[in-house]
């Protein structure tokens, strides 16, 4: 059934279940599996990407067919990018949309990094001075690593020591100097955003707010104005303005929910399936309690989340990869079947990371 036929007849959403399953379809999780990285990127607009093997396991959790290596391929080929966006965290994108989430979701960020760039002990000449070395260096030598980029900087007398070259290279970020681009052996190198993406292009606030909303909800939807705002990292007044601007395209859910009109109908609950950290099924939203459950300290530790098992769209194991070999600690008993199918998943994770 159409989630949001009972809506226009009158009716409510229904329960906690009924928008679970609906947001597991939006992920991806339980439809049509995406054909490329790509295909997954466009669904979910921005993919958390610090951990990324997790980001990686993202999109194959998403897709059918796809390997590591072709995140590795899309990223060579300008398809891709990471940078940090949202909530000022590395997200996976596509090349496409980093100019209206560089325009939309970085500005809030510009006070925080500036506080950050003085307690490291960076200036703000010396703040300055390190985006015009970073634009400089990835223009003439980019690609460059984390390495090469820090030695540049510490030549321009520029702090490195301790998270102070993080913060020089978010602050050049933040001013659209750069981005990270293809992989280098096995690191992620740096390069200039206008030699990799090409000149930027102008970017109508309102209208990039619309588009944001738009997009969060093909990958997210159901949701409200906070789950948007938190996600996003916006202010709640630019998060309704958002969902303001589209409101034709709307149905309201009730109780501050609401989704496109037009969209697929909820699927089955996925098959058993193991997710990597800081999945985009636990970052999305205001709250996780349907994924997590009883486990929140078990899959959430100190701002770390970390890879788990779903069964019927619950989170019911954790699990690493010592030595390129997934190890599953279940959290809580399942079914005979289930467990041998989240095993034969493991399998298919080994594989997707060795190729």
């Amino acid at each position: 059934m159409d989630p949001l036929s009972h809506e226009q007849r009158g009716g409510s959403f229904g329960g906690p279940s009924d928008l679970h399953v609906a947001r597991l379809t939006s992920q991806g999780l339980a439809t049509r599996p995406g054909r490329s990285p790509v295909d997954v990127a466009e669904r979910l607009l921005a993919i958390q990407g610090q951990d990324g093997r997790g980001a990686r396991l993202a999109v194959r959790a998403r897709s059918e067919g796809v390997l590591s290596s072709d995140v590795d391929k899309a990223l060579a080929d300008r398809k891709l990018i990471i940078t940090w966006l949202n909530r000022g965290t590395l997200h996976l994108v596509r090349a496409e949309d980093y100019p209206m989430l560089q325009a939309v979701t970085t500005p809030p960020l510009w006070t925080s990094c500036r506080t950050r760039l003085r307690q490291t002990g960076v200036g703000e000449a010396e703040a300055e001075r390190g985006v015009a070395t970073v634009a400089k260096a990835l223009g003439e030598e980019g690609p460059l690593t984390r390495g090469q980029l820090r030695e540049r900087l510490d030549s321009a007398d520029v702090p490195t020591a301790g998270q102070a070259f993080i913060h020089v290279v978010f602050y050049a970020a933040l001013h659209g100097v750069c981005v990270r681009g293809p992989m280098v052996g096995k690191e992620h190198a740096f390069v200039a955003t206008r030699d990799w993406l090409g000149e930027p292009t102008e970017v109508d606030r309102e209208a990039a707010l619309a588009e944001l909303a738009r997009r969060y909800l093909v990958g997210h939807g159901p949701a409200t104005d906070a789950d948007l705002a938190r996600w996003a990292g916006l202010p709640l007044r630019d998060a309704r303005a958002g969902l303001t601007a589209i409101s034709r395209r709307l149905v309201d859910l009730g109780g501050g929910l609401v989704d496109l009109r037009k969209r697929e109908e909820p699927a089955p609950l996925p098959p058993p399936r193991l997710l990597g950290a800081f999945d985009p099924l636990l970052l999305g939203w205001a709250s996780r309690d349907d994924v997590i459950g009883p486990h929140q300290g078990l899959v959430t530790i100190n701002g770390i989340f970390r890879p788990f098992a779903l069964v019927d769209g619950r989170a019911v194991a954790t699990w690493r990869l010592p030595k390129g070999k997934v190890e599953i600690e279940h959290l809580e008993r399942v079914t005979k079947t289930a467990a041998g199918r989240l095993e034969a998943d493991a399998t298919a994770v080994e594989a997707f990371l060795a190729n």
